[in-house]
């Protein structure tokens, strides 16, 4: 790993959270949010980059995932994203871009919601938002239902991380190995520490809270007035397309983007100077 990833474990309210560091300590923050099955490592291809930009780079593991400690509850997005204020605040950064992934991209959207003056902007890559006001598009991925069952995932994947993790990672990206294989083993190694998989699961079980959450903003008559980045992978290649611009775009008012191509959902591992490239452009205006 290179020396200039810093890792720290971050005391909050509700868990002790692990997040890897980079760049000038005085430059723009910039929080980056990883999906599920994945770990900040899946941005590691693209944080030195917007280090040698000159922003300051924080990687978080999700709460419960990763190598951050896992609550017994609290896997709605709108929980989680507060655990991910309160890192930040303990880090010293009132104001800040959030850059997103998969999950990663409903907390951001909860803390833009919650926190609208401590997001200047945000970026997010393939991650719709669930109570848009639109249609709920999982676009046949069938492990939505599947681990929001009660017990029955775990049941059936204790042990065998491996073999449901890389079936994953082989399903989704716009070929077989669009992961790496020390990246697949880093997240094999992640998720099969105890109670990592009920806390992945658990972000699933959270979904109509999320949705309920999510109507009541939209509902309100609110609106994100920070500007939203957003491109889906290629649908080609099991990405979502347009859809997740779409999504965006009826709760935000500044969104632009559109479709990641050559890759499937994988975009910041398959893509990462895209990724980057187009993070940079975004934010240039901070």
């Amino acid at each position: 790993m290179p020396q200039h990833f810093e890792h720290a474990h971050v005391p909050t309210s509700r868990a002790r959270l692990h997040c890897v560091r980079a760049g000038p300590e005085h430059g723009v923050p910039l929080l980056l949010l990883h999906g599920w099955p994945q770990t900040w490592f899946m941005w590691r291809g693209v944080i030195p980059l917007l280090a040698e930009a000159g922003y300051r780079v924080i990687a978080a593991d999700l709460t419960g995932l990763g190598d951050s400690t896992r609550p017994a509850e609290g896997y709605d997005k709108m929980t989680v994203a507060r655990d991910m204020a309160e890192l930040m605040a303990a880090l010293g950064h009132e104001r800040y871009g959030v850059v997103a992934h998969d999950w990663g991209g409903p907390v951001a959207f909860s803390l833009a919601a919650q926190f609208p003056e401590r997001v200047s902007a945000m970026a997010i890559f393939d991650a719709p938002v669930l109570g848009d006001g639109g249609p709920i598009e999982h676009h046949g991925r069938w492990h939505f239902g599947f681990h929001a069952l009660p017990g029955l995932p775990e049941a059936l994947t204790e042990g065998r991380e491996d073999i449901y993790l890389r079936f994953m990672f082989r399903a989704a990206g716009a070929h077989p190995d669009a992961i790496s294989e020390q990246a697949q083993a880093e997240y094999v190694r992640a998720y099969s520490q105890p109670g990592a998989m009920t806390a992945g699961f658990n972000y699933y079980r959270a979904v109509p809270q999320d949705i309920a959450d999510n109507t009541a903003f939209r509902e309100s008559g609110r609106k994100l007035t920070m500007p939203v980045l957003v491109f889906g992978g290629d649908p080609q290649t099991r990405g979502r397309g347009m859809t997740a611009l779409e999504s965006w775009a009826r709760i935000a008012s500044q969104v632009s983007g559109g479709v990641a191509e050559h890759c499937g959902h994988w975009i910041p591992e398959e893509r990462p100077q895209f990724v980057a490239s187009e993070v940079l452009r975004h934010f240039s205006h901070l």
